[in-house]
């Protein structure tokens, strides 16, 4: 039995690996999460109290980390500032969160010789051309394209370079885009379900032609976790579950699957620099530590996430009028 200390386990994909880890081991866990917009206790509520506790706080306070990360065995930092059309509207916060905090972190896993795994993205490597066959490995060359995935790129490179210069046991994993229960209705995927629940139409950027590359959250945490337990320190694995879809594609589906037309749908102007395609190639982390993802259809992925929505209205219903407004403001 370890301690795992897990920044940002009030967000979507932190919240589900709470959950992973309390179900699938018998670890403990420290959740440190600041408690932003994209952060909500809901999330945790129904933890085991014996084995589980929050802090609120900022992956910025040096001294609370200095403190959590004593405490723990291991450090699992999901803790990001992560919606794109965000980071084009203020940077700041990006910087801030997503460099320094990963540099206090970084500071108190030295100090403290504690075992560190560096959640990011796979944004962070730019994007590929729609007919372009290849996918992102993990030696592909970085070039991000975003405030927000220029940032993580940074907390990537400071990674190696404090595994490398002062021998911090860490590893870094790059996932593609995720989807699932408990993720905030400013993304993509949630927010299409919550509209049509509420009789408004989808919209998509530009064509709706541009491509990602889905895993259900279960799966990327169930990687992450298979990292921790057998990952090789100082090394970079790509999660990533084979189900590239472009973004019209995708709310064809999910019209399809609430009993909608398929053409149910408003376009609306592109975004600047939004990327293209993304692809991940996962063959190291499939043969290397031998993980599979159970969520392969994407299809029925998307069918048990449209169930949770529906059935945790609730959790999702406080979010949605401001994310809306904020969508409003900007004319999309």
């Amino acid at each position: 039995m370890s301690i795992l200390l897990v920044t940002g386990g009030a967000g979507f994909i932190g919240a589900n690996f709470v959950h992973h880890v309390l179900a699938s081991t018998d670890d403990t866990v420290i959740v440190l999460d600041k408690l932003t917009y994209a952060g909500n206790r809901a999330s945790l509520a129904d933890c085991p109290a014996n084995r589980y506790e929050f802090v609120q706080g900022d992956i910025c306070d040096r001294e609370l980390v200095d403190q959590l990360v004593a405490r723990a065995d291991t450090v699992v930092h999901f803790a990001a500032e992560s919606h794109n059309d965000n980071s084009l509207l203020d940077p700041e916060p990006f910087v801030t969160t997503n460099v320094l905090g990963t540099f206090a972190l970084l500071e108190a896993v030295r100090k403290h010789d504690k075992r560190y795994h560096h959640v990011s993205t796979d944004e962070v490597y730019g994007d590929l051309a729609l007919d372009d066959p290849g996918r992102f490995c993990e030696t592909t060359t970085y070039a991000p394209s975003s405030p927000y995935s220029a940032t993580k790129a940074a907390s990537d490179h400071l990674v190696r370079a404090w595994a490398r210069s002062f021998g911090v046991r860490a590893t870094i994993s790059n996932c593609s885009n995720n989807y699932g229960p408990r993720q905030h209705v400013e993304k993509f995927i949630p927010r299409q379900i919550t509209n049509i629940i509420d009789g408004v139409r989808p919209k998509l950027y530009g064509r709706g032609h541009n491509v990602r590359d889905w895993i259900h959250v279960d799966d990327h945490n169930s990687a992450v976790l298979r990292i921790l337990q057998a990952g090789r320190l100082g090394e970079t694995y790509l999660i990533g579950a084979d189900s590239e879809q472009d973004n019209r594609s995708v709310v064809e589906m999910l019209l399809t699957l609430m009993d909608q037309p398929a053409d149910a749908y408003d376009l609306v102007p592109d975004r600047p620099g939004h990327d293209l395609r993304y692809a991940i190639d996962a063959t190291k982390l499939r043969t290397e530590l031998g993980w599979r993802p159970s969520y392969v259809d994407l299809e029925a992925g998307l069918a048990a996430t449209i169930d949770w929505y529906r059935a945790n209205e609730a959790w999702w219903r406080p979010q949605k009028a401001a994310a809306e407004a904020r969508y409003a403001a900007q004319g999309k």
